[in-house]
């Protein structure tokens, strides 16, 4: 009998990574220094856990349907979330929400792309710099959550957040090139 892919340690960590969110979000709402840092710590449990899951997964031979649909989410939720609860606390500045909405536009509209391509079975298989550019902005709001608690890293996280947000365009850029014959394509 085939095991539940639900039980699986890779998708039981990715599963965590997600309900992690809940908790990260109500921390750094709370606006207190002491509870900003918890939520910093899971936060970056949840970001390193994004690799854990994928070694294991490597590790143990336990991919599954479930696993390769959740793990993307799941990074999407925990950098969209936290972008929009930073702008809400105003850790990111007027001229920081630039790379912030490119990182939200590119996730959603690659999503979308990636959705639309599925039904005529087309995959944009996810490049290197895709990975590193999730890496790059999991890294860039872990600094910008610092910030608040070491106030001179203004300008590196700054610099991070703007990078993560010119890799995100890039990539996006890759995928839609990528897909473009697809999109134009006659109909039989």
């Amino acid at each position: 009998m085939a095991k539940n892919p639900l039980f699986l340690g890779p998708n039981i960590i990715t599963i965590a990574r997600i309900l992690a969110i809940i908790p990260i979000v109500w921390l750094v709402m709370s606006g207190e220094g002491t509870l900003r840092a918890i939520a910093l710590a899971l936060y970056v449990i949840a970001a390193a856990s994004d690799w854990l899951d994928g070694y294991l997964a490597r590790a143990w031979n336990q991919y599954s349907p479930l696993g390769r649909m959740l793990d993307p989410i799941a990074d999407k939720l925990l950098v969209g979330i936290l972008i929009a609860v930073l702008a809400w606390d105003g850790s990111l500045s007027t001229l920081d929400m630039v790379p912030a909405c490119a990182i939200l536009f590119r996730e959603f509209f690659i999503s979308g792309l990636r959705e639309f391509l599925g039904a005529s079975k087309v995959v944009l298989k996810v490049s290197g710099l895709a990975k590193w550019k999730t890496t790059v902005q999991l890294v860039a709001l872990a600094v910008v959550l610092l910030e608040r608690l070491m106030p001179g890293l203004g300008l590196v996280s700054d610099i991070l957040l703007w990078l993560a947000g010119l890799l995100t365009l890039w990539t996006g850029w890759q995928y839609l090139r990528a897909s473009w014959p697809h999109l134009v394509q006659e109909q039989a």
